[in-house]
């Protein structure tokens, strides 16, 4: 079993800014190694994410000392989810080596998806933790082998007729009932905002939608409204709350902009969820979850414009990881829709049925589009993934921009909120608000 954190400065110290190379060299002097990715996979507990996320160090705030939370794995080891992500044996691909756990600045997600970065990285929230073998000589040569994931090769897939494409496109059709919506207050004595919970009839079924509508105090409406999706958190998650919610951390910036943030509950996130897991393991379960979610998006649209206080003609998308791959369905299904931020997206290596595959949807994006990523995103690599999905946007080419941070699958709080609210001025207008 793995030991606790690397931890030479104190019993409650956890150590970072280790690279691959000297964390080995460390193992192999204690008498020990690096764990494996199985090893460190069987130990960590993945399968039981439920349960140790909420418990573990995904606060954005800082590195905590070892046990300070009580995220604690099947096997008794404190901080393999969150805190700093640590280094494994193996090689993912040429130049890179595992690093695994998520850290305190990434989405909850990572404690089950697998990073991989240079072995000569030393970064302050990558540490390592130690493994001693009882029985080295057992251990077969294929878990220290390279751990290469299966790859599609983007490079080949091509975009479907137009034709064809009215066909996907006509799954995502939905008739325009009655909304019978209902409002309540939500939250109360905020300096900069008020804030609503509206229900609403779906889409589809007899069900009953929900979003939360966030409204700005230092401005005038009708406002412009920027329509959220958020990454895979929001589906692991049964409560709704903005303090859990790493990727509305910009809410307070956006709403001081003067904008409103409209935040449907998607089918399968929050109050809207069946149970704990995420993991859809068949083509057609995932398609028929995607043509839910985008009827969500545009379901909450037409609420929208049933709001005075809303400008139904500026009305923003911004999609965070899993949103962002959504908003090249969703924008492209909904000319509503004027302008795009798309964060921490990407093409999946997977391949979904076409259908729902963003490369049939994304040539068919026209609005502006801002797409923002991190240089060392695993996740999403960026010959593999990210310029891929920027190459298919159908944006003219004046009217899309692609930034790009010295980060892994995160961005910089600051910097988000700075080439986001600049696009938005950019593309919608400045807005005029009272200080």
């Amino acid at each position: 079993m793995p030991d606790r954190c690397f931890s030479p400065i104190s019993e409650t110290s956890c150590e970072s800014r280790v690279s691959w190379y000297e964390a080995a060299a460390y193992a192999e002097f204690a008498g020990k190694s690096l764990p494996t990715i199985y090893h460190w996979n069987l130990a960590a507990g993945p399968l039981s994410e439920a349960y140790i996320v909420p418990a573990s160090n995904f606060s954005g705030v800082a590195v905590l000392p070892v046990g300070r939370k009580q995220g604690i794995s099947p096997w008794g080891s404190y901080d393999m989810a969150g805190n700093v992500k640590e280094w494994a044996w193996n090689e993912a691909e040429p130049g890179k080596r595992y690093v695994l756990g998520g850290a305190w600045d990434e989405p909850d997600y990572m404690f089950a998806d697998p990073d991989a970065r240079s072995p000569f990285l030393r970064a302050s929230n990558i540490g390592f933790r130690c493994v001693k073998y009882i029985g080295p000589e057992s251990i077969p040569q294929a878990a220290t082998d390279p751990g290469r994931p299966p790859r599609r090769d983007l490079s080949k897939d091509k975009p479907v007729s137009d034709e064809i494409f009215r066909a996907y496109r006509s799954l995502y059709f939905y008739d325009k009932t009655p909304l019978d919506a209902s409002v309540e207050p939500y939250g109360g004595g905020e300096e900069d905002w008020t804030a609503e919970k509206i229900t609403y009839a779906a889409a589809y079924g007899n069900e009953r939608a929900a979003a939360y509508l966030f409204l700005p105090k230092r401005a005038r409406p009708p406002f412009q409204t920027v329509l959220f999706f958020p990454g895979e958190t929001a589906f692991r998650q049964r409560t709704f709350s903005l303090t859990t919610t790493r990727a509305l951390d910009v809410l307070p910036a956006m709403l001081k902009s003067g904008r409103a943030v409209l935040y449907p509950v998607y089918k399968g996130s929050y109050e809207r969820g069946g149970g704990t897991e995420v993991e859809i393991n068949t083509a057609s379960a995932w398609r028929d979850r995607v043509i839910l979610l985008a009827k969500d998006a545009s379901r909450a649209i037409d609420y929208a414009e049933t709001r005075p206080d809303l400008d139904r003609n500026k009305l923003a998308y911004y999609g965070y990881s899993e949103g962002a791959n959504m908003g090249a369905i969703i924008a492209s299904l909904d000319p509503r829709i004027r302008v795009c931020v798309l964060a921490l997206g990407g093409l999946d290596f997977g391949r979904p049925l076409p259908e729902n595959d963003p490369v049939n949807f994304l040539p068919r994006v026209k609005q502006p589009a801002l797409m923002l990523n991190g240089r060392y995103d695993s996740y999403y690599p960026v010959e593999l993934c990210q310029e891929p999905f920027y190459r298919l946007l159908g944006s003219a080419k004046n009217q899309k921009k692609r930034l790009i941070y010295d980060s892994g699958h995160m961005i910089p709080r600051y910097e988000l909120i700075k080439a986001m609210l600049d696009w938005l001025d950019q593309y919608l207008g400045p807005v005029a608000v009272n200080r």
